[in-house]
């Protein structure tokens, strides 16, 4: 134990007092005690640590193709009954996926359907991954623009006859062989068709009765006979941005699914 003696120079000391140090030290020691149980218990409660978020990977790099090039266009819908969803474009640089826009984006008032089992007439828009050959509108062509673009005059078409030797192809004037009321004349559009890209699919190799006229273009009043549209601003800065030695594509899909846009 430990005395402890008060008191002045100029009196009697007051008997010594004893402090029983032993047992303020079994107190401290109850008190640390229970500080540390109710630490641990706040710390139960409130359950594990957060684990860190695993890093989020660009949406092009979970596909299973992308055409090979540096850019591609995504353009994907929640199902295919679904006639909106979103657009995103996308660059490779130094072997990475960077995000270079977005924009809200409609599709066919019939939904979305596998590119090669889709009917013509079905205003579906078909999944899939496809080139884009040329570019064409009523409107000039943004600044910047590298991609080949054609103007819209008043005898432009797009032949959709499955009979004309000219099926699916930009015809200017209109053939003897494809009728006018299956074919598109251009300049009648003159808000969706005010800037578009033409698309890969059935282009190349047409099939007849698959479809015909498949482009990325302007929003119109509402969803599109089977094409992808996006709003006028943002078809203007995909055109500038899009260019031919970039091997750029356009990839149309669902989140999930047979026709899920990571398949492609």
């Amino acid at each position: 134990m430990t005395w402890t003696r008060t008191g002045t120079a100029a009196g009697p000391a007051e008997p010594p007092v004893r402090r029983p140090v032993a047992a303020r030290g079994r107190t401290g020691a109850r008190a640390v005690a229970l500080l540390s149980a109710a630490g641990a218990a706040l710390v139960a409660a409130a359950g594990p640590p957060a684990a860190s978020p695993a890093p989020r990977v660009p949406l092009p790099a979970a596909m299973a193709d992308t055409g090979g090039g540096t850019q591609l266009i995504t353009a994907r819908a929640g199902t295919t009954a679904a006639t909106t969803g979103t657009v995103q474009w996308w660059q490779r640089v130094n072997g990475r996926w960077r995000q270079r826009g977005s924009a809200p984006a409609r599709f066919g008032a019939g939904g979305l359907v596998e590119g090669g089992s889709r009917v013509q007439g079905t205003s579906t828009t078909p999944t899939g991954l496809y080139d884009l050959p040329f570019g064409f509108g009523t409107a000039p062509p943004p600044p910047g623009t590298a991609i080949p673009y054609r103007r819209v005059g008043p005898d432009s078409w797009w032949c959709e006859d499955n009979a004309s030797a000219s099926y699916n192809r930009w015809v200017q004037p209109l053939p003897a062989d494809c009728a006018a009321g299956e074919s598109e004349r251009l300049a009648g559009y003159p808000t969706q068709y005010s800037r578009a890209l033409v698309t890969g699919f059935n282009y190349h190799r047409p099939v007849r009765g698959r479809g015909a006229g498949i482009f990325l273009h302007v929003h119109g009043k509402g969803a599109t006979a089977g094409c992808v549209s996006v709003p006028a601003g943002a078809m203007a800065r995909i055109l500038a941005w899009v260019r031919p030695s970039a091997h750029p594509h356009l990839a149309v899909g669902t989140v999930s699914g047979p026709t899920a846009l990571t398949r492609y």
